[in-house]
């Protein structure tokens, strides 16, 4: 049901995408869903990979500053209409959503929405109650 997720603030200047990339590929860490948001002096690196304990260890000792957060993740069909459901069922129910990020997967014809929400168990019951295929990280 929680997806774990890597968040990691970086300054905003050339390479520093680079070189967290570089550090996980040494460490043999695999980004399987990543995010960027910037602002003019910094930037927020929202990621899940195949090992996020041992990218959070890497990072550190790289000196990079991270944070872990867990988000609700959900599948639904890759076709259109299926994310606004979705969206609508958290509306009504009063779930307010502060980000999300998605990728499909060709191999189910399926897509995979990682949502950040206030009240994840809340969220939970809501999504279980309408159908709504809850993944785990082991499902991603």
């Amino acid at each position: 049901m929680l997806i774990n997720q890597i968040a990691v603030f970086l300054e905003n200047r050339e390479g520093r995408i680079r070189d967290l990339s570089k550090v996980l590929a040494k460490a043999g860490v695999n980004i399987l869903a990543m995010y960027v948001a910037d602002t003019e002096e910094f930037g927020i690196l929202r990621a899940i990979t195949d090992d996020n304990t041992k990218a959070v260890a890497v990072l550190k000792e790289n000196g990079f500053n991270t944070a872990v957060t867990d988000l609700i993740g959900f599948q639904v069909d890759d076709k259109s209409g299926e994310l606004y459901k979705v969206l609508e069922i958290l509306g009504d129910a009063g779930i307010n959503i502060n980000y999300l990020y998605s990728f499909t997967r060709s191999s189910r014809k399926s897509a995979v929405i990682l949502i950040k929400v206030d009240d994840n168990n809340k969220t939970a019951k809501v999504l279980r109650k309408h159908g709504i295929d809850l993944v785990d990280e082991g499902l991603i």
